[in-house]
C-alpha cells in the first residue's frame, strides 16, 4: 500500500510530470447539447466548463505542464482556454497549449485515445519529462494527480491507473479492473456486458477514471509498437492496458485511499441525465462537490458580469429564488425560481415558474412560462406562456426527453 510521502518528494515528482488532456472527443451521448461543441466546453455549475476540471487538479497538483488535446468542434474550448488559462509563467517552464489535430500520420484523424497522444509523441520528446500524466477532459471531479504519481514512482510501475468503485450495473460503461492484494491489474476488461464485482462487495465494480500515469519512455516505446499493428483499434482502455497486463508493471491507484486537500469527488457527466443530475446536486446544502473550497479552488474564465438581480415584489409577480443558484449577470424579474441553477447572464420575466431546471448561459425565458425537470440550452429564447416539463409526450414532439423525464431544450428546437 502507498505511503504518504513528504511534500518534497511529491512536489519534486509532479514538477518533472507532463499532462496530456484528451479533449477532442464529442461526446454522442450527451445529444444536441454537444452539437454545437466538444463535451470538455460544455458549461457546468454555473459558470465553469467541464475542461476547468482536470485543468485546475493539474494546476492545484503543481503540474505546470499541460497539454490539451483539441479535435471535435474545438473553437469554444479554444477560445475558453485563451481567455482563461493562460496565466502561467513561460519564463519558468510552465504552460497549458492547446495542440489542434494536426493529421500528423497518414493525413488521418485520431483513431482512437492511444493515437491522440501517438500522433503528438513529439511534445513528449521535446520536453523531456520523466512521467506523462494522460487524462479525459470530460470528468467533473477534484484530485490531486501527486500522490497517484508518488504511488506509481514507489511501485516501479510502467502504468498505473486511477480506479474507482461505481455500482456494478452501472459498470458497462465503464473499463472494468480486477487486482491482486497489491493493487497490481490482473484483468482489464473494456465495458463489458457482465462486470466483474469487487471481491467481497457484490454490489460494485472497480472503474478505470481514464486517469493513467506511464513512465516516459515506456509510453513511447509502447505507442510505436501499438501504431505499427494494424489489429489494433489504437485505445487505452481496448488495447494499451489490457495487452500490458502480465507483460509489464501495471497498477491501479484507488482515487479514495489517500486523503490529501482535494476533495474525493468524480463524476461521469456523459448522458443528459448524468448531466442534470450532477448539476442539480451543486443546490444541495451540502453537496459533494464543493465549489466554495478555498484549498482547491476550480479556475476558469471569469467574465466581468454584474451581480444577480431579483426586482419586483408585487401580488403573484414577486422576483425570488429559493434553494438555487444564481450566478452573475442573471435578472429574476417578477418570477419564481426554485431548486434551479442559472448560469450567466439568464433573464427570467414575470410570472415565470421555475422547478429543478438548469439553465445555461444568455437564456431568456419569457412571461407566465411554467417549466420542469429540464435543461435549457445557452441563448435560448423561451416564449411567453411555455408549459415544460408537465407533458412529457408533447415535449416530446419538439424536445429531447430523456429516459428520467428531462427535457432538454436547445435554440434550433424552437
Amino acid at each position: 500500500m502507498y505511503q504518504k510521502k513528504s511534500g518534497r518528494f511529491v512536489s519534486r515528482l509532479t514538477r518533472s510530470t507532463m499532462a496530456m488532456i484528451m479533449a477532442g472527443g464529442r461526446g454522442k451521448r450527451l445529444g444536441a447539447l454537444t452539437e454545437i461543441r466538444a463535451k470538455p466546453a460544455t458549461p457546468f455549475g454555473g459558470k465553469f466548463r467541464i475542461i476547468d476540471f482536470p485543468l485546475s487538479n493539474c494546476v492545484n497538483s503543481g503540474i505546470r505542464q499541460v497539454f490539451v488535446l483539441t479535435q471535435y468542434k474545438a473553437h469554444s474550448l479554444i477560445q475558453h482556454i485563451q481567455r482563461g488559462w493562460g496565466y502561467l509563467r513561460g519564463e519558468f517552464g510552465e504552460f497549458i497549449q492547446i495542440v489542434p489535430a494536426q493529421q500528423q500520420v497518414d493525413e488521418s484523424w485520431y483513431k482512437g485515445t492511444a493515437d491522440s497522444i501517438y500522433q503528438n509523441l513529439d511534445l513528449v520528446r521535446e520536453h523531456g519529462p520523466e512521467h506523462v500524466l494522460i487524462l479525459a477532459g470530460d470528468h467533473i471531479y477534484k484530485m490531486d494527480y501527486g500522490p497517484m504519481i508518488a504511488f506509481h514512482t514507489e511501485n516501479n510501475a510502467d502504468i498505473t491507473v486511477g480506479v474507482i468503485q461505481v455500482p456494478l450495473q452501472e459498470a458497462t460503461g465503464f473499463g472494468v479492473m480486477t487486482l491482486d492484494e497489491q493493487h497490481r491489474v490482473v484483468r482489464f476488461d473494456e465495458k463489458p456486458a457482465k462486470p466483474q464485482a469487487i471481491p467481497g462487495n457484490p454490489e460494485a465494480a472497480m472503474a478505470s477514471m481514464g486517469i493513467y500515469v506511464f513512465n516516459s519512455d515506456f509510453l513511447i516505446k509502447t505507442l510505436e509498437a501499438d501504431a505499427s499493428n494494424p489489429e489494433s483499434d489504437h485505445d487505452f482502455g481496448k488495447n494499451i492496458i489490457p495487452d500490458s497486463i502480465g507483460n509489464c508493471e501495471v497498477f491501479a491507484y484507488p482515487f479514495h485511499d489517500v486523503e490529501t486537500k482535494a476533495q474525493s469527488y468524480w463524476r461521469d457527466v456523459g448522458t443528459i441525465d448524468a448531466y442534470y443530475r450532477a448539476n442539480l446536486e451543486l443546490i444541495f446544502v451540502r453537496p459533494e462537490l464543493n465549489l466554495y473550497d478555498m484549498d482547491w479552488p476550480i479556475w476558469t474564465y471569469q467574465e466581468q458580469l454584474p451581480p444577480a438581480k431579483f426586482i419586483l415584489d408585487d401580488p403573484g409577480r414577486t422576483g425570488k429564488a429559493t434553494n438555487s443558484m444564481i450566478s452573475g449577470g442573471c435578472i429574476v424579474s417578477g418570477a419564481s425560481v426554485r431548486e434551479s441553477l442559472l448560469f450567466s447572464s439568464v433573464k427570467v420575466d414575470e410570472g415565470t415558474e421555475l422547478l429543478r431546471v438548469i439553465v445555461l448561459p444568455e437564456a431568456r425565458i419569457g412571461k407566465k412560462c411554467r417549466i420542469s425537470r429540464a435543461i435549457i440550452d445557452k441563448r435560448c429564447q423561451i416564449p411567453d406562456h411555455t408549459v415544460i416539463g408537465e407533458d412529457l409526450a408533447e415535449d416530446a414532439k419538439r424536445f429531447t426527453v430523456t429516459e428520467e423525464g428531462i427535457v432538454l431544450v436547445c435554440p434550433h428546437m424552437l
